[in-house]
């Protein structure tokens, strides 16, 4: 099998090619990672464009029998995907659904609370729900993961950063499938992938080493991005 990525730092490494030509340098991109297996990807995308690193806390919401398997997805100032086609071909009935929605809502905030207890929460125009202090309003964000598969999740991470109003939303990938940047629909500006292989299963098969991201490492990249000087 084809493994194009060593690891998701390598990854990271190649898709900040992709991205230096068109973003490197400027002081108007941020870079915005999906943790957690997203950081390793975006910390060596922010280091090779010299932009600023933050998350975009998401959590995905988990078919009740295969909690793997995304049928959508919260993110962290209020905004929810639900694949609703998904919903109603997997037969889940509205308690399910919201039981699934209850359990991703507490994830969410238990990854809130553990990768940035020190930053500032405000709340986004239109929503109730508080969000963290990204300064992305007339910005370029970079929105990174370490692949995408149903695509659930990155879907609910750029609908809830357009309610922060930068100036263009950039998804960046290593792999997805063929058919990624058709399941984004007009929720992106731009997508940039590495690779969309025909044969694409699982993000995983892929990477050579996709061991598990912990939290602890997403706080120490987040740590180390935050002590680099900035672009000029």
């Amino acid at each position: 099998m084809d493994r194009p990525f060593a690891d998701r730092r390598d990854a990271g490494r190649q898709l900040a090619q992709r991205l230096a030509a068109a973003w490197g340098r400027r002081d108007d991109v941020v870079v915005l990672a999906l943790p957690r297996g997203g950081v390793p990807v975006a910390f060596e995308v922010a280091a090779a464009l010299r932009a600023p690193l933050d998350v975009l806390p998401v959590c995905k919401v988990g078919m009740p029998w295969q909690a793997e398997l995304a049928i959508g997805a919260l993110s962290s100032n209020g905004a929810q995907y639900v694949d609703r086609a998904l919903v109603r071909e997997a037969g889940i009935s509205p308690s399910q659904l919201e039981d699934a929605i209850d359990e991703a809502r507490a994830e969410l905030a238990r990854r809130e609370a553990r990768y940035r207890p020190a930053r500032p929460a405000r709340t986004a125009p239109g929503s109730d729900s508080p969000v963290e202090a990204l300064s992305v309003a007339g910005r370029v964000a970079i929105v990174v993961d370490d692949g995408m598969a149903t695509g659930a999740s990155l879907k609910a991470a750029v609908l809830a950063l357009a309610s922060l109003r930068p100036a263009r939303i950039v998804a960046a990938l290593p792999v997805a499938p063929p058919d990624a940047r058709g399941r984004l629909g007009d929720a992106v500006d731009e997508f940039v992938c590495v690779a969309t292989p025909p044969n694409f299963m699982a993000v995983g098969q892929f990477y050579a080493d996709f061991g598990q991201t912990s939290d602890d490492e997403v706080r120490a990249l987040l740590d180390r991005a935050a002590d680099r000087p900035p672009a000029r």
